[in-house]
């Protein structure tokens, strides 16, 4: 049987440069057209759904073949963005309403998406190569993250959104179409299924059995919230003190850099228990807070970032694949999808009230208070039995 890892590895390559097309072709072409206002409306219709829908995504992730579910997520986005092509096309005046409803139903696609990829993992690879395939995902998201905002600015400053919009339809059917035939090896489910609010409260009985997973999970909700803050405070404090606005763009290219590296170091350090390497990789981000709370010089701040990226790169494909090989695969979509959950809503949030806590008490608190928190919260799982164990992996009764 041939491997389904290059081509699982290569879907989601492809939605990953996709899905990081969507936010830079939506705001340049929003502020083009002179409201940020608007910019903030379609934001929004896309950021809703995906919180409301993400139970019941979870749900679907379980009761379905997660290849089928990814393969209509990725279907309903490839039409969206190609409706939202043709939209930019033809031009916005009157049209924000129908550019907003188009990103309510990408938003909803990401949620059913979201917890089911991470399924599709676990049922398309062994155990012992899924921290491979999950540092191979990382990388490729990461490098998506990085050339697919020069990529769709230059697209949208040379030939208009609207082909950026078509490009990133066309990579979701590729994504689609290089899934949707994927085979996991493993058997159809054949146990009845409970009715939808069944399953819904069994995920969330099966997400209270583990300590370790709502402990870091919870954590995780501070790393957001502290990011939040970071991305928009951070910029404004290196235009003021650090140099300007390249100061901020070497500190981003350095966070990039150090996010990379950590990623591909992810499946080569020596960890006997991957949730410490979660737990010190998630703290990290106590440096670069700290670091403009104090104003620090401009390497002094870039390496301080540096490290907490590399922290990122680290915990990412460890925590995939912990939650993989410790959660029942009949119940990981919905477990997950409260992992999801809480990270989508908690950044948000922290960009949210940055700026009304900088004026009110200046940067330097929310900083420092987000630094103590984000170190305290990952670090203290460390206390927990179930993260210093290193059980062995579930065996799950439902196959897919």
């Amino acid at each position: 049987m041939i491997s389904p890892i290059p081509r699982l590895v290569a879907g989601r390559t492809f939605a990953a440069f996709a899905s990081a097309l969507v936010p830079t072709t939506l705001t340049l072409a929003l502020l083009r057209a002179g409201s940020s206002g608007d910019l903030g409306l379609v934001l929004a219709c896309e950021l809703l759904p995906m919180l409301l829908l993400l139970p019941v995504a979870g749900v679907a992730a379980d009761r379905f073949p997660a290849r089928r579910v990814v393969l209509v997520a990725d279907l309903v986005r490839a039409a969206a963005q190609l409706a939202t092509g043709a939209l930019l096309m033809t031009g916005l005046d009157g049209r924000v309403p129908e550019l907003a409803a188009l990103a309510a139903v990408t938003g909803a696609a990401v949620a059913f998406g979201t917890p089911a990829v991470r399924t599709l993992v676990a049922a398309a690879v062994p155990q012992e190569g899924r921290l491979r395939v999950n540092t191979r995902l990382g990388v490729a998201t990461g490098l998506a993250n990085v050339a697919a905002p020069a990529a769709a600015g230059s697209l949208s400053l040379t030939v208009g959104g609207g082909w950026a919009s078509l490009l990133t339809g066309a990579l979701f059917v590729l994504s689609a179409l290089t899934l949707g035939g994927l085979r996991t090896g493993t058997a159809a489910r054949t146990a009845p299924r409970a009715a939808f609010g069944a399953e819904l409260r069994a995920g969330w009985a099966e997400t209270r059995r583990h300590p370790w997973f709502l402990a870091n999970v919870l954590a995780h909700g501070v790393w957001h919230l502290a990011a939040g803050l970071l991305l928009t405070l951070g910029p404004v404090i290196a235009m003021e003190d650090l140099g300007g606005e390249g100061s901020w763009v070497v500190i981003a290219q350095v966070g990039t850099v150090g996010m990379l590296a950590g990623v591909w170091a992810a499946g080569r350090l020596p960890l006997r228990r991957p949730l410490y390497g979660v737990a010190v990789g998630a703290a990290a981000q106590a440096l670069p807070l700290t670091a403009f709370a104090l104003r620090l010089p401009l390497p002094a701040t870039a390496a301080a970032f540096f490290c907490a990226m590399f922290g990122l790169g680290v915990l990412s494909p460890l925590w995939e694949t912990e939650m993989q090989r410790r959660i029942p695969l009949e119940t990981l979509g919905r477990v997950g999808s409260f992992d999801t959950l809480i990270s989508f809503a908690a950044r948000p949030l922290g960009l949210a009230v940055a700026a009304p806590l900088a004026a009110a008490v200046g940067a330097k608190v929310p900083l420092l208070v987000a630094a103590v928190l984000s170190a305290a919260a990952n670090l203290s799982v460390l206390l927990l039995p179930d993260v210093r164990r290193h059980p062995e992996p579930t065996r799950s009764s439902v196959l897919r």
